[in-house]
């Protein structure tokens, strides 16, 4: 629970949102521009529901949306370096030895097909295969907090390979088709080389397996990366030994193999499993590619079980020789706070809203939501981070002589 005051917190959303929109400012060659930046963050944390350019237009006191579509369409800026503004202005608060990077998607429903990157397929967002543009994104997770650190468009094989449609919704020269877990590799190759400090990387089975593995492996980064139940695993050098699909070898342990532990706190409480994990095999570091310590990794297969239905997902781990299963759960259940980022993004900052439909269009109104919930995630944490306020003298001996509660009403002085 916080312990700031309402005055303390007010003070910080002032501070940071005033710092926040300098360093915005610092992104844009003419003034007018970088105000209505501004006041395009001001309407994504105002209180209105949908952040249309109407809307935000009305919050800001404009007589229409001009100013703020030219924010995201005519104006001149680089929203690559927005992502990378957001990232620095995050971890300057979240940052911790033990980080993860979690990488996942989400979807934003469209109508007809002029939007850039929309086609009929599959989205977690509605659970179906529809209409819609899909994001991947990148977010840092550790025990201060949560916020997004990098964003990027999927785009199809049928928009690559047409050149018209590209030219249309202003696509990049040098963008072309690349697969969600390339992009993810990109995404990961980007937070190494800007020194971001994370141990871990976990994902979803979309993601799981290929140039993300070896990328990991090479860089001397653990991983917890889902995959199907259909993916092969093979031990040795390890007594029993495993081989088979993931699903094959689940069917075949023991009882006895699993153990209880919670993958995190979620809305309800602490989210229970049942989870087995099995070391495949020990490998040097400077087989796959990395020198450094530690010089011995082993790499497993760690089975999560519902409680509710026994359901089973499955997850190909890397880790640092004798790590703890409680180490390995606690990565995974990271991939909980990306969903809450999605969620509370599209409810509190209006993420799907986008009005354009051109490549850098949705780049930049992405990248301004992701610098509001990073203020948002930084203003939580400096909240959190304060003791409680201590009850004085006479709120405590108020408290030992009343009896219940007063029946007076809570709006009336105390006589």
């Amino acid at each position: 629970m916080s312990g700031a005051s309402i005055t303390q917190t007010l003070d910080w959303w002032s501070a940071e949102l005033g710092a926040v929109k300098a360093q915005l400012g610092s992104l844009f060659s003419h003034a007018s521009v970088a105000v209505s930046a501004a006041a395009f963050l001001d309407g994504l944390l105002g209180p209105e529901r949908r952040k249309t350019g109407w809307m935000r237009a009305e919050a800001a006191g404009d007589p229409g949306p001009w100013r703020q579509q030219a924010v995201l369409g005519r104006s001149r800026w680089d929203a690559d370096a927005l992502r990378d503004l957001v990232r620095d202005y995050a971890l300057a608060t979240l940052a911790a030895p033990d980080g993860v990077l979690v990488i996942d998607e989400t979807g934003f429903l469209k109508q007809g097909a002029s939007s850039c990157g929309v086609q009929r397929q599959y989205t977690g967002s509605a659970g179906k295969i529809t209409n819609c543009q899909i994001g991947v994104f990148a977010a840092y997770v550790s025990d201060k907090g949560h916020a997004f650190i990098d964003r990027r468009l999927y785009l199809p094989e049928s928009w690559a390979d047409d050149p018209a449609r590209l030219a249309a919704t202003h696509v990049p020269a040098a963008v072309g088709f690349a697969t969600k877990p390339r992009l993810a590799v990109g995404m990961i190759e980007r937070a190494l080389e800007a020194g971001v400090p994370f141990t871990w990387v976990a994902t979803d089975s979309i993601y799981g397996v290929g140039g993300v593995e070896s990328t990991l492996r090479r860089a001397g980064q653990g991983y917890v990366l889902g995959v199907t139940g259909t993916h092969r695993f093979r031990s040795w050098g390890k007594r029993p030994g495993w081989s088979g699909t993931a699903e094959t070898i689940a069917t075949g342990l023991p009882p006895a193999v699993y153990v209880r532990l919670p993958a995190g706190d979620g809305t309800k409480g602490p989210r229970l499993y049942d989870w087995a994990y099995l070391e495949l095999a020990d490998l040097e570091a400077e087989a796959v590619g990395y020198v450094g310590s530690p010089a011995v990794w082993t790499r497993g297969l760690l089975i999560r079980r519902s409680l509710a239905d026994q359901s089973l997902a499955f997850f190909t781990t890397w880790c640092p020789k004798g790590t703890p299963l409680e180490v390995l759960v606690r990565v995974e259940g990271c991939r909980w706070a990306i969903e809450d980022g999605f969620e509370t993004a599209r409810n509190e900052l209006g993420l799907d809203h986008n009005e354009t439909r051109s490549w850098h269009g949705w780049h930049r109104h992405v990248s301004l939501v992701t610098l509001a919930f990073a203020l948002l995630a930084v203003i939580r944490h400096r909240a959190n981070a304060m003791p409680p306020p201590q009850k004085s003298v006479v709120a405590q001996r108020g408290h030992q002589w009343c009896a219940g509660p007063s029946r007076r009403s809570a709006v009336l002085p105390v006589g």
